[in-house]
């Protein structure tokens, strides 16, 4: 889990050396057309696939989502700092607790909506709106965040009729087709060393959930759960030494106010047996 979570602070720090110089449609299409070339071991297995009507909509749909996701976070990567990028994307879990309620007939303890309560208030702590200006990648990341959310939601469901590498398969392919479009509208011819920096987002991407998933077939989510957060911790870090982005007190205390809703809503779920919150960024890229 360490691993995975240097792997996609990895991802964030590649998209933020690009500094703007490719559009955020064009740069997360390049992302996942280079990152195709990790699923040609699969080929024999997605040429063979058998699909019903409903799985072929839920992969759309779950497509679709996920699309409009990486938009916003490759957008909001280029406008605010890697801690708030951070920091906001584990709203991810939150909002996937309260559409399971709707989704798929969750039903809310109150200490689950008090750690929802809380995490929402994590989020207001580090946006401060009417005590400074947003950004549009604030708004951005709050898309992000529901997005990935509404994709994971999908991921359960369909993960139960398909193999979790072949939905993951799926996903890069339909994110891929989904990207073109938009990435199309705003082309520029990107340089060599930017399809260099693009080529290494797809590979940290590709190792962070290999990892991961390594990492959840050895341990309890209990003890996977609490590393992720790491993560945070190394975009502050980053941030601070590279790109010199000023440590805000405000973003750390917002986060760490998230991160303990995650992780109660989680270690909860863990102990009833029925989790359906995402263990970290698992929704991500």
């Amino acid at each position: 889990m360490i691993v995975s979570g240097l792997c996609f602070v990895g991802v964030t720090v590649t998209v933020k050396l690009l500094h703007g110089r490719v559009p955020a449609a064009e740069s997360a299409f390049l992302r996942y057309l280079l990152g195709l070339v990790y699923l040609i071991p699969m080929w024999k297995a997605l040429t063979g696939l058998r699909m019903t009507r409903r799985q072929w909509r839920l992969s759309a749909l779950r497509g679709g989502a996920q699309t409009l996701g990486v938009i916003c976070w490759f957008f909001a990567m280029s406008r605010i700092p890697l801690a708030e990028v951070t920091a906001m994307n584990y709203l991810t879990p939150i909002y996937v607790t309260v559409m399971a309620v709707f989704v798929l007939g969750e039903r809310l303890a109150v200490r689950r909506i008090l750690a929802i309560v809380a995490a929402l208030g994590g989020a207001l702590l580090i946006l401060r709106p009417g005590f400074r200006e947003l950004d549009p990648g604030h708004f951005a990341m709050l898309a992000t965040s529901m997005m990935f959310a509404i994709s994971y939601l999908i991921a359960k469901i369909i993960t139960d009729e398909l193999s979790p590498a072949i939905a993951l398969a799926l996903l890069s392919i339909s994110v891929t087709l989904g990207l073109f479009p938009f990435a199309l509208a705003v082309w520029v011819w990107p340089s060599w060393s930017d399809l260099a920096i693009l080529m290494a987002t797809a590979t940290f991407a590709t190792g962070g959930h290999y990892a991961m998933v390594l990492a959840f077939a050895r341990a309890p989510v209990t003890v996977t759960q609490p590393v992720t957060f790491l993560q945070l911790v190394w975009s502050i870090i980053i941030g601070a030494l590279f790109f010199a982005e000023p440590v805000d007190p405000y973003v750390v205390a917002g986060g760490l106010v998230i991160i303990g809703s995650v992780l109660f809503i989680t270690l909860r779920e863990a102990m009833l047996k029925r989790r359906v919150t995402p263990s970290g960024p698992e929704t991500k890229f």
